[in-house]
């Protein structure tokens, strides 16, 4: 039996390979800071592609990731931490005796904080898709207040506003890449099945999917938890990055940063939530020179704190101005390989 592998299969394997030279060349040849930025895309990707799956292929206007991202993060912590380590930094409250009992490897640490996120979303589903649009953001925007309250005001399981610190710090390039590349594969398989065709119905027009016979409420559940999972997987890997998390980490911005990275790069496109990662946290970065006092021969410039954050500012509303779908629109890398699609 002759296997016939297409073009775009071609053009797929040809990333992946190229993506997993650069996280072994990067780990090999960049410096810590470079690596550290990079770990930071790399885990933001992976939160950008899930929500995008919920936000902007299915067209749920959710405001959740922020607390799923924290429910990930602190059963992740809780389960790297060993007991003594548990003991000794709960201040607040002493902890409870089977939170001291929690123990696991990063493999299984990350699994449960993906799966306890995507067991608590589906719980959420049945409330929260009984209502459309607005509505639905309200409701996914008190979830988020609500985590960090819980976070707060339970001691005796997160420490508090204290939070967690001196985690054990597993995640590097290769685990942060390497689950980007998974979740990027992932999502790109969905997008493409025909439960991917039957979000992008309910987006286009739920009423009329409805008409066709989609179970629109078991569409949007599934991606609701798909999202939910990989939320809680990069908020695991971001725990395990920062070795310190607390309540204040977890705020609406986070959410808001989520937002601007896949409506920059084109609401319902992978690629697009890829390239906005990139932009906007790589971006950001690479600005800080404009925080900094500057040369310029004549004359030497003051120190201006949040400068950067201006012109960043700047220009993601000139993007968008000329741009009003985000790069990449609703299209797909694959897309522009193909001739006479625009």
């Amino acid at each position: 039996m002759n296997i016939v592998i297409r073009k775009d299969q071609w053009i797929n394997l040809a990333i992946i390979a190229s993506a997993l030279w650069f996280i072994w060349f990067a780990s090999t040849h960049f410096d810590e800071y470079t690596v550290r930025i990079l770990n930071n895309i790399a885990i933001f990707t992976i939160l950008a592609v899930s929500y995008n799956l919920i936000n902007g292929v299915t067209g749920q206007f959710s405001l959740e990731p922020n607390g799923f991202v924290a429910i990930g993060a602190y059963v992740t912590a809780l389960l790297l931490l060993d007991a003594d380590a548990k003991d000794y930094q709960f201040d607040i409250e002493s902890p409870y005796p089977w939170v001291l009992g929690l123990q696991a490897n990063f493999v299984w640490a990350l699994f449960f904080a993906g799966t306890f996120s995507s067991l608590l979303a589906l719980t959420l589903s049945f409330p929260v898709f009984r209502v459309r649009g607005d509505y639905l953001a309200i409701v996914t925007l008190g979830f988020g207040f609500i985590i960090r309250i819980l976070a707060i005001n339970n001691p005796e399981i997160t420490n508090g506003s204290l939070g967690l610190n001196d985690i054990p710090e597993f995640s590097n390039l290769y685990w942060t890449g390497g689950i980007a590349i998974l979740a990027v594969w992932g999502i790109l398989n969905i997008v493409n099945s025909k439960y991917g065709r039957a979000m992008k119905a309910v987006r286009d027009d739920e009423d009329a999917a409805i008409a066709m016979g989609v179970n629109t409420f078991k569409i949007k559940t599934f991606a609701f938890c798909t999202s939910a999972f990989l939320e809680g997987v990069g908020g695991g890997l971001l725990a395990a990055l920062l070795t310190s998390i607390s309540p204040d980490l977890f705020t609406f911005f986070f959410t808001f940063q989520l937002l601007i990275i896949i409506v920059l790069g084109g609401l319902g496109s992978t690629t697009g939530a890829v390239i906005g990662t990139v932009l906007v946290i790589g971006g950001a970065e690479w600005m800080r020179f404009l925080d900094e006092p500057m040369n310029f021969g004549l004359f030497v410039t003051p120190a201006m704190p949040g400068m950067r954050m201006v012109v960043f500012s700047l220009i993601l509303i000139f993007v968008m101005l000329f741009a009003r779908e985000g790069i990449m629109g609703k299209r797909e890398l694959k897309d522009l390989f193909k001739k006479g699609k625009k």
